[in-house]
Parts: C-alpha cells; sequence; structure tokens
C-alpha cells in the first residue's frame, strides 16, 4: 500500500510520544509505502484533491527501560513531490487541534477524495460533524450530568445544585482552559466570563467525579472496538490528567462498563467515518471523544506488551484488498 499522512511539521513531533509516527513506522516496517505531508500543501484541481508528498523513512524507537528512545536522526525525507491523492491506499488525517478555519477548509479539500479509491481515516465529513467535546452528548447513558452553554445563571445553578463541576472550552484540546468550578469560590463569575468570552461562546460543564483522582482513562478504538487502554493520573496538585500537563500514565485493563460505552459508541462511529478514535473515561462515565489525532498508543504498547499501531495498518491493509466494495 501507498499510505499518506496529514500531520504537523515532521520536526516538530516526538517520536517517543506521538501516535502518527508510531502508525507511520509500523507501516514501513509491514512494507508499505509512508508518505507525508501537511494541510497547507492540499489543493483542488480539476476536481481533484491534490498534495505536496514527501517519502520518509523512519529509524524506529527503541525501548530502553520505561522510555522510547529516538535515534539522532530519526527519519529522512525525500524529495517532494505533487501527487493526485486518490493515487493513494490511504491518507491518515492527523494534525493536532484546535480545530480551526485552516484545518476546516483542509477537511473540505479532502472531500474531493474518492472514497472508492482511497480510505480516508478519519472521514473528513466525520471529523466537521465530531466536536470531541459534544459528540458525547448523543450517548447520555454513558456520560455525566452535562450542560452547555453560555449563559452565566444556567452555569450558576448547575455548578450550585452540584456543589462542583469542571468547565471545558468546546475547541480545546490537551486539557488546556480546563477549569475546576466550586460553588463557594467568590472567582467563579469571573471564571465563567472568561471561559465564555463574556457570554459570547459557549462552554461544557460536566458533573465533577471524584474518581478523576484515580486516573482519567483513554480507550482505544479501532473501526468500533476497543484494542488498548491507558490510565493517565493526575500529579501533585494538578487535577487534570492529560499527558501534556504532566498526567503519568499507569497500566489498566478495559472493565465491562467501558466496553458497553463502546458498543454505545460503536454504531455512530461506524455511521460517521470515524475509524481511529480515542475516548476518554473517568469512573465509569464518558466525557470526550478524540477523532483529530487521538493519542496513547507508545504509552499503551510500552505497559502492556502490545503493537497497536500494527493492528491498525494490518486491519487498513484488509479494507484495502481488492475484494473491498464501496466506501469505508
Amino acid at each position: 500500500m501507498k499510505i499518506t499522512f496529514i500531520i504537523d511539521p515532521i520536526r516538530g513531533l516526538d517520536p517517543g510520544h506521538d501516535t502518527s509516527v508510531a502508525l507511520m513506522e509500523a507501516a514501513q516496517e509491514l512494507g508499505h509505502e509512508v508518505w507525508i505531508t501537511e494541510p497547507r500543501y492540499l489543493s483542488v484541481a480539476e476536481s481533484k484533491a491534490w498534495a505536496e508528498v514527501r517519502p520518509i523513512r523512519l529509524f524506529p524507537v527503541e525501548l530502553l527501560g520505561e522510555r522510547w528512545v529516538p535515534p539522532i536522526p530519526w527519519f529522512e525525507c525525500g524529495e517532494s513531490q505533487r501527487v493526485l491523492l486518490e493515487s493513494m491506499d490511504a491518507v491518515f488525517i492527523r494534525p493536532d487541534p484546535p480545530v480551526d478555519t485552516a484545518y476546516l477548509f483542509a477537511t473540505y479539500i479532502l472531500d474531493y477524495l474518492d472514497p472508492q479509491k482511497t480510505l480516508v481515516i478519519n472521514s473528513p465529513a466525520g471529523l466537521r460533524l465530531a466536536n470531541e467535546k459534544m459528540y458525547a452528548l448523543q450517548f447520555p447513558q454513558a456520560i455525566p450530568q452535562t450542560i452547555v452553554t453560555h449563559e452565566k445563571a444556567l452555569i450558576r445553578d448547575f455548578v450550585g445544585r452540584l456543589g462542583s463541576a469542571v468547565l471545558k472550552p468546546l475547541g480545546g484540546k490537551a486539557g488546556e482552559g480546563i477549569l475546576f468550578l466550586e460553588a463557594g469560590d467568590r472567582n467563579l463569575n469571573s471564571l465563567i466570563e472568561i471561559s465564555t468570552h463574556q457570554g459570547r461562546l459557549p462552554v461544557m460543564i460536566q458533573a465533577y467525579i471524584p474518581e478523576a483522582q484515580e486516573g482519567d482513562k483513554r480507550i482505544i478504538l479501532l473501526a468500533g472496538e476497543p484494542i488498548g487502554a491507558v490510565n493517565r493520573v493526575p500529579t501533585g496538585s494538578e487535577f487534570r490528567s492529560n499527558m501534556a500537563v504532566g498526567g503519568r500514565v499507569v497500566h489498566t485493563e478495559i472493565t465491562p462498563r467501558e466496553r458497553d460505552i463502546c458498543a454505545q459508541l460503536a454504531p455512530a462511529l461506524a455511521r460517521d467515518g470515524l475509524v481511529f478514535v480515542g475516548i476518554d473515561v473517568i469512573g465509569g462515565y464518558l466525557t470526550e471523544v478524540n477523532v483529530t489525532s487521538p493519542t496513547g498508543v507508545r504509552e499503551i504498547d510500552r505497559l502492556d506488551g502490545t503493537k497497536l499501531g500494527r493492528q491498525v495498518i494490518e486491519w487498513l491493509a484488509a479494507q484495502s484488498s481488492p475484494g473491498r466494495s464501496g466506501p469505508l
């Protein structure tokens, strides 16, 4: 297969942590051609999607103790070529959020890929549908008490009834802008005003789940099936557990309740073309559905001795076989 990864600039990626690099390494190990590009190199001509792509050769990381250690250099790229993206067997869309105007325009360009010729993971239309905070709201049996609003009075009432809650910007990533709210906090009004941009932007408010101190579990789903998980535990006085803010990762198992949550999501994920997904679960409650560039593969592989990247690429190869009929 020929696989293109749409990523952020390659030199900014951390090969010991980044899931995109793990997927590219797995594809290379399995004998597939690996190409990279960035959203700014996408275009449409003659009603077809094009890209400036570069072949990449990766020098894989090595597990030394409790760390994935990359060689130096860890990659080399060939010359840039302008190609029809439909000449690729598969395209992974993996730039990190925020999902801003540039990101959305990139998904519109990718709409011009012929799904009969090229598997796109995840679906451009699905990415537009699935705000990573809002998408979970369609599964009321799985989520904690939640509201989405820009109205200060509604937020104050919600926090007052529950005593405490967590505020999340709808466009945030990696824990950015997440706040712990308490009913008696004298700064509560100011926190709400700042987060809602003086009432101009809605935010998500969720009931605080005390089990959050025991960890925020990231579960990786492939075609709706859970294939691995890692628990992210907050450190020090930080209530957030995201790896980007210092959360430590520990081994975990997927519980029956969590498998039930995955089963609830699976039909919607299939409907929306969301193949490679990371969900966040705290205390048995679904809190987010990550679809843009879900991470955690390196950590799961290190803790569990798995090869999730290889599993993803083997699944992809099976979908790209000559017997495949219709779009993914």
